[in-house]
């Protein structure tokens, strides 16, 4: 089975840094990304790594956020820097196999960001 467990949240005040991990089990693949739920919002796109490697991120926290991948440890990372208050909410990591197209099938629970 495909397990994907985040970690890394927490509260922190506007300005500060939180790194999040999502240790991944049962699927060994470059195509993953993070996604975030505000209170009251749909779940938005935050970041994502492509098959080429390559990162993407959402217009809002391009230059904040690096994304990346310890394929040793098949453990995806989202260093989040500069936060704000609109940052808060709960992140999501999720995992698709390249080969299957856009959708993400697999999915963590959430790790929660607070910033005040």
């Amino acid at each position: 089975d495909v397990q994907l467990v985040e970690s890394g949240g927490g509260s922190v005040q506007a300005g500060g840094s939180l790194r999040l991990s999502c240790a991944a089990s049962g699927i060994s693949t470059r195509c993953m990304a993070w996604f975030r739920q505000a209170p009251g919002k749909e779940r938005e796109f935050a970041s994502r790594i492509d098959p080429d490697l390559s990162a993407s991120y959402t217009d809002t926290v391009t230059g904040r956020f690096t994304i990346s991948k310890d394929f040793a440890k098949n453990t995806l990372y989202l260093q989040m820097n500069s936060l704000k208050p609109e940052d808060t909410a709960m992140y999501y990591c999720a995992a698709r196999l390249c080969s299957r197209g856009p959708t993400f099938p697999y999915w963590g629970q959430g790790t929660q960001v607070t910033v005040s």
